[in-house]
Formats: C-alpha cells, sequence, structure tokens
C-alpha cells in the first residue's frame, strides 16, 4: 500500500493526483478509510450509516477507470461523506430523528448526483442534530459524536453539521456534505479545525436535503484544507471535470494561491462590543490573523454594524424555527414519537409565531439586507471570528444559547462565509475565524482564504491512534 493511502489525513487533490500518476488506487484508499472507520468510529461516533460494500464496489470501478486513463475528473475515486440530511435514492435518510430511523430516500438530490456522478464515493452519512436544529452538534437519541480534539472530555463537536465536521477532522472522511442556515457548516468547522464555506442562497440547489428553513438553508463543503474546499465546490456547483482537472494541474483559478490578493483591501474588523463577547484564546488568534493581513498589504477598518448582530441573529433564528415547525410538525405534533427536548423547544418557539409575524420578518430581513449592503460598501470584506470561545465540554453549555453570535448575522443577510483555523487555544483546540463577502462572491472569498491559509501554515492534526 502506498504512504498515501495510509496517510487519513491525505489532500483529496493530492490523492487525485495520485491516481492520475498511478502511485496508489482509489481502492487502496477506500479501504484504509473503511479500515479507520472500523477502528475509530465506535468511539468518536461521526457516522450513522456505512456504505462499506458500495463503496469497495465504486472504488473498484474508479480503479479500472485509472486503469484505462479515463477517470471522470479529479473527484473519481475520492471517498466523501454525506450529512444525513442529503437524500440518497434507495439508502435510509433520517434527518437526525429516531423516528426516521427507517425512512428510505426516493430521490437523490442535484448536489450529491453531481457528486457521484464525477466519480466520487460515498462512504456513509454522518450524523446530524436532529431536523438539523441547533449549533453545539448534540442528538439526544441518536447519538452526539465526539470532538477529536479532546478525547478525555468530550467537547461540542459544533451542529447541526456535527458528524462531518467529526469524520473529517479525524480523518474519516476526506471531505463532507453539510448544510448552514445559521452556522451549521462553519460552527463544527470552527470547533474541529476545518474549513468549512456558507455559500450564498442562489449558489448551490437544495432540492433532495431534507429542508428546515426555505428561506435561509445553504448546502456546503466541510474539507482539511481551501484547496481541498476549492476541488469540492467546484464539483457541487457542477463544473465540468475536465476544467477542474486543467486548473489543478496548472495552478489556475480556484487553485492558484495569490499571495498579493489582499494588497489594497479594506477589511471591516469587529468593534468593542463584538471584542468583549470573545474569549482570550479567540480574541489572541484573530488578532494575529489581523496582524498577518496587514504585513500582506490589507487595510482594516472597524465595521459596526447597522443592525445589532443579536438582533440579526434572533430574526435569523425566528424564520428558522417558524419554518423549521413547519417542516418537521409530525413529529412535534403527535406525542407518540420521541423528539430531542432541546430541539422540541426549539420547535415550540417556532410553533407560537404567526403567519403574520413570519410575513413581517421576511420583509424586514429585504430591508436590512440593503441596509448591510450599503453599510459594507465600502469594504471588500468582513472579518470575524467565528465562534466566540474554543470548544467547550458537553456538560457545559447551555442549549438554550446559540453559539451562532457571529454566524446567524450572515445567513440573514446571504452573504457568503468562509470559516477557517487559525491557530490553537491554550488547551490545544481549534480557533477560526470568518471571511464574510457579498453574495455571488464565493470564488474570491475561497482565493482569499487559500492565500490566508497558505500564510498561516498550520500543520496540526488531532492526536489519534487507532
Amino acid at each position: 500500500m502506498s504512504d498515501l493511502a495510509g496517510n487519513p489525513y491525505a489532500s483529496i487533490v493530492e490523492l487525485s493526483k495520485a491516481y492520475r500518476n498511478k502511485s496508489i488506487s482509489p481502492s487502496e484508499v477506500t479501504k484504509a478509510q473503511l479500515a479507520r472507520i472500523d477502528a475509530l468510529d465506535t468511539k468518536l461516533g461521526s457516522y450513522q450509516t456505512i456504505y462499506s460494500d458500495k463503496a469497495l464496489a465504486a472504488a473498484k470501478v474508479a480503479d479500472e477507470a485509472f486503469t484505462k486513463d479515463s477517470p471522470l475528473g479529479p473527484f473519481h475515486g475520492i471517498p466523501f461523506a454525506l450529512k444525513d440530511i442529503y437524500e440518497l435514492k434507495g439508502q435510509i435518510t433520517t434527518c437526525g430523528s429516531y423516528e426516521m430511523r427507517q425512512r428510505i430516500s426516493t430521490e437523490t438530490g442535484t448536489v450529491v448526483r453531481r457528486l457521484l456522478e464525477a466519480g466520487g464515493i460515498a462512504i456513509g452519512k454522518t450524523k446530524t442534530v436532529e431536523c438539523a436544529l441547533g449549533g453545539w452538534g448534540t442528538n439526544e437519541h441518536m447519538g452526539t459524536p465526539w470532538n477529536p480534539w479532546d478525547l478525555e472530555y468530550p467537547r461540542v463537536p459544533g451542529g447541526s453539521s456535527s458528524g462531518s465536521g467529526v469524520a473529517v477532522a479525524s480523518g474519516l472522511a476526506g471531505c463532507a456534505t453539510g448544510s448552514d442556515t445559521g452556522g451549521s457548516v462553519r460552527l463544527p468547522a470552527a470547533y474541529c479545525g476545518l474549513t468549512g464555506l456558507k455559500v450564498s442562497k442562489a449558489c448551490l440547489p437544495t432540492d433532495g436535503i431534507m429542508p428546515l428553513s426555505q428561506t435561509l438553508d445553504t448546502p456546503g463543503p466541510m474539507t482539511r484544507n481551501m484547496p481541498d474546499l476549492a476541488l469540492m465546490v467546484s464539483v457541487m456547483k457542477g463544473i465540468d471535470g475536465r476544467k477542474i482537472e486543467i486548473d489543478i494541474m496548472n495552478g489556475d483559478g480556484l487553485f492558484n494561491i495569490q499571495m498579493n490578493i489582499f494588497k489594497g483591501l479594506k477589511f471591516g474588523i469587529i468593534d468593542q462590543k463584538e471584542r468583549s463577547r470573545c474569549n482570550d484564546d479567540i480574541l489572541k488568534s484573530y488578532d494575529a490573523s489581523l496582524n498577518l493581513l496587514v504585513d500582506l498589504g490589507a487595510e482594516l477598518e472597524v465595521f459596526t454594524s447597522p443592525i445589532a448582530y443579536d438582533d440579526m441573529a434572533q430574526f435569523n433564528g425566528a424564520i428558522t424555527m417558524y419554518e423549521g415547525y413547519r417542516n418537521h410538525r409530525h413529529l412535534y405534533d403527535d406525542p407518540g414519537k420521541s423528539m430531542d427536548q432541546n430541539v422540541k423547544k426549539r420547535m415550540l418557539v417556532g410553533r407560537n409565531i404567526t403567519p403574520e409575524k413570519h410575513a413581517d420578518l421576511l420583509s424586514k430581513r429585504q430591508d436590512h439586507q440593503l441596509i448591510f449592503k450599503n453599510a459594507m460598501a465600502d469594504f471588500d470584506a468582513l472579518i470575524t471570528p467565528t465562534i466566540i470561545d474554543p470548544a467547550p465540554k458537553l456538560d457545559e453549555i447551555d442549549e438554550d444559547f446559540t453559539p451562532g453570535y457571529f454566524t446567524r448575522p450572515f445567513n440573514y443577510i446571504d452573504m457568503s462565509a468562509l470559516a477557517l483555523p487559525t491557530a490553537y487555544s491554550s488547551n490545544d483546540l481549534p480557533t477560526s475565524l470568518q471571511i464574510i463577502v457579498p453574495a455571488g462572491q464565493e470564488d474570491y472569498v475561497i482565493q482569499m482564504g487559500t492565500a490566508l491559509e497558505s500564510a498561516l501554515a498550520l500543520n496540526k492534526q488531532p492526536n489519534l491512534t487507532p
């Protein structure tokens, strides 16, 4: 077996290149991945379902394609995980609900179909907060994944894409899908030390993804580095594999590291009120990253939001819970069906919001989007922390409090936001910042994230020994 196959943290871009030069095969990588899942996931609990036989069969087909020099593109033969709200025809999709543990999907959505048609190997479904409604990552009935950065004490993995975050951070998947309604890609990415992209609403289709909020839901990629994120989101967008391959080979497009990209750019940074929300480790890494951006040529200026972050988070939550209740009332309203008690409390909030109030929230949101856009007109991007403190212990969290203080506002405003690991806390937990750009500028934020990641030069993984 190639050394690369035995490296659970190998970049999927590196794997793709190795497949091309035949130094490694998709079957070797898939077998190694399945063996690692078997060895570690009993404790970590990141997967809901494993597709061992199907994954190995798909890997064998990919082997043959590379033998014949006819791969479908750079994602061919790459094992990936699906958050268990993504429909895959003929397979169980639970949406994190004990009551739906035998529910068989009758369709495959566009994003999943693109990943499969690009030759990706679905290795399994990852756990999620029930109904994808919760930022800490807990699930009362189906299990809470274990954040791999602390094997002694259970800490929050982040939610709702909790299993995807833990699987990718632990080397149990090369990459994974998540979804983001108020931070559900970015929070687990931040707590688990990953890159995660919240796209703007029009960027990716949501068909075949069990809904929480039709207004706010967005699919998104979760990876261990920026080139991998660029590859995965390109496939999710349906970009032709040959173009992606050429860009990777030539270092063009999203795979071109432009270290001069920050020269002359003006970034909005958080004010003293927002800084007071954050713990010392978060501020230390945030400030170090800002200093690095200045060294790279950026200009920084305090950005005071014209709508309070608290208010935007609250409005986003209200829209989410109103629509979430109506999407999942079949579980909430039936006293004979079990539901996570924390999720049930959030559903109750949504049940008590009237249609008139919901319509008012949506109208107010449109006004706020215009106000925010105008306030940001002189800035190229905003830079905020992603989380206010590194992953807390599970027994110390308040489920009535959202960790999405810095994430929810940008779903509400509909911007694109990238979560990027920046450093490690005093007790060795990941810290993270967000780069936020206007809707439709996903490529731009990926290019900025790629350059900043290169400058930060982090190279650390959780200490896991099968």
